[in-house]
C-alpha cells in the first residue's frame, strides 16, 4: 500500500501592518531660537534655500553646534534635491549673510540683523505720462502710466469744446481781423501766418503747432492742418 500525503492549505495572516511614526521628543530634537525662526519666515526664502537651510540646521544645532562640515551630498539626502541644486541654494544663503562659513564648515548666522533683504518687488522705474489738453474729442483720460490701455479718444484735463476754446491768435485782440473791413485784406507786418484775413503771430504758430504734436503722442495717424 503505497503511502500517500494530504496538504492542508492553512490560511496565511496579512502582512502585519507598519506601525505608525510618531515624532516624539524623546528621540532627539533640535533648539532654536524663536526669533531665528521667525526671521527665516520673513526671509523670503525659495523652497530649495528654505530647506536646505533646514538640513544644515539639523546638521548643526540638532548636534548642539554652531559650525560644522555638510557635504552636499548629506544635504541632498536630506533634502532630497540633487547635490548640485543644493550647493545652488547654499551659496546664495551664504551671500545674503544668512549663512556663516569658515574653510569648510558652515553653519547659521544667528545675527539676524546682518541678514540682507531681498528688494522689494514692483520698485521698477516707472514710466509716467505728462497730461496735456487736447482737443475736444477726447472723452476719457490718458492713462497714468504706461501698464494702463491707451483707450480710442483721450480727455483732456480742461475739456475744450467749440464754446470755450479760444484759438491762440490775434484775433482775440481789437484787430481782429472778423471785423468787417470794406478794402481787401491788409497783410499784418507782425503776422507769421496768414490766409485772407485770418492771421496770426509767431507766438499763435508756435502754441499751434505744439497743440498739434501733443495730438500726435496720442494719434500718431493725424494729419498735421494747414495753419497758413
Amino acid at each position: 500500500m503505497a503511502n500517500t500525503a494530504e496538504i492542508f492549505n492553512f490560511p496565511v495572516p496579512d502582512a502585519a501592518q507598519k506601525e505608525p511614526r510618531v515624532a516624539d521628543l524623546d528621540d532627539g530634537y533640535t533648539r532654536i531660537a524663536n526669533e531665528l525662526l521667525e526671521a527665516v519666515m520673513l526671509a523670503g526664502l525659495t523652497q530649495h534655500q528654505l530647506l536646505v537651510f533646514l538640513a544644515v540646521m539639523r546638521k548643526t544645532y540638532g548636534f548642539n553646534k554652531k559650525l560644522d562640515w555638510v557635504s552636499n551630498e548629506q544635504l541632498s539626502e536630506l533634502t532630497g534635491i540633487l547635490p548640485h541644486k543644493c550647493s545652488a541654494a547654499k551659496s546664495v544663503l551664504v551671500k545674503r549673510g544668512i549663512f556663516i562659513q569658515s574653510g569648510r564648515n558652515i553653519g547659521i548666522n544667528n545675527v539676524v540683523s546682518e541678514w540682507s533683504t531681498l528688494p522689494e518687488s514692483g520698485k521698477k522705474n516707472k514710466v509716467y505720462l505728462k497730461e496735456v489738453n487736447l482737443p475736444e474729442s477726447g472723452k476719457k483720460s490718458l492713462p497714468k502710466s504706461g501698464k494702463d490701455v491707451y483707450p480710442n479718444q483721450v480727455n483732456t484735463k480742461d475739456k475744450l469744446t467749440k464754446d470755450n476754446i479760444k484759438p491762440f491768435s490775434s484775433e482775440n485782440s481789437g484787430e481782429s481781423s472778423d471785423q468787417p473791413e470794406n478794402d481787401l485784406p491788409v497783410v499784418k507786418p507782425d503776422a507769421a501766418i496768414q490766409s485772407g484775413s485770418k492771421w496770426g503771430t509767431a507766438e499763435d504758430l508756435t502754441a499751434a503747432e505744439w497743440m498739434f504734436d501733443m495730438v500726435k503722442t496720442i494719434a500718431p495717424s493725424a494729419r498735421k492742418p494747414n495753419f497758413a
